[in-house]
């Protein structure tokens, strides 16, 4: 057998896996794609800042001295405000995705860090108008969050409270509205408003709740789950729990 076969089978490529996740070069195109896709002029702003502050480092230098030293700090100091400003487009760019389909809310509540703990499935479902209402578990107590119209949602949300609180008598139960209406928290708002939240338990206490919520379960028979909702991928998001 010839040595030009073995060779060629040393350098073969190995096929993709396709359950590897991307690489970080490969998740910031992602990014960029996603943000360029729905804003035109993101990479005008990117380049903007990224030279904007290059020309100031090399500004303040010819000023002050040691030109080359803030040239390459200002454009250090622009790279990061790219990046900043890079997330924030592509932030907007996925709650424009996926605005108006269901579940949006519950995607974007589990978002929320600094030791929250979501039910991705939704605790609630009105069997006929389809509103929502999730759940999640912090150091703040309980948050249920609502996804329908105002005046629908708001009884289906209340109901769920009284519950809570029944099984909960001294646990801080906070409710919150997602939708455009007035009154309602749009999607941006989620996070910001349950990571304001004045902090009662302690990591000890946030388990003995998520136990306690165990027990309660759904009251009656449980409706089918919308489109948009992937019950096989139901489960608590421990990363959140521990911060990550």
């Amino acid at each position: 057998m010839s040595e030009e076969p073995r060779r060629k089978g040393l350098f073969r490529r190995k096929p993709k896996d396709p359950n590897k996740k991307p690489g970080r070069l490969a998740q910031m195109r992602q990014v960029y794609e996603l943000s360029a896709k729905h804003n035109k002029a993101t990479p005008w702003l990117l380049a903007a800042a990224i030279l904007g502050c290059t020309l100031l480092g090399l500004l303040a230098g010819l000023l002050f001295g040691g030109a080359v030293f803030t040239t390459i700090l200002g454009f250090m100091v622009g790279l990061l405000l790219g990046m900043f400003m890079l997330g924030r487009f592509a932030e907007t760019a996925a709650f424009a995705q996926m605005d108006g389909q269901p579940g949006a809310f519950g995607a974007v509540l589990n978002t929320a860090r600094r030791g929250y703990l979501m039910d991705e499935k939704p605790i609630a479902i009105d069997p006929k108008s389809r509103d929502l209402v999730f759940r999640s578990t912090g150091r703040a107590g309980v948050v249920l969050l609502s996804e329908g119209p105002k005046g629908r949602s708001a009884k289906l949300l209340a109901k769920e409270k009284k519950r809570h609180e029944r099984i909960l008598p001294t646990v801080p139960v906070h409710t919150f509205q997602g939708g455009n209406e007035d009154g309602q928290l749009k999607m941006k708002q989620v996070v910001p408003a349950v990571q304001k939240l004045p902090r009662k338990l302690n990591k000890n206490e946030v388990l003995a709740v998520r136990n306690r919520l165990a027990a309660l379960g759904t009251q009656g028979t449980r409706p089918p789950i919308p489109k948009g909702i992937d019950p096989n991928k139901a489960r608590p998001n421990h990363k959140a729990m521990r911060g990550r």
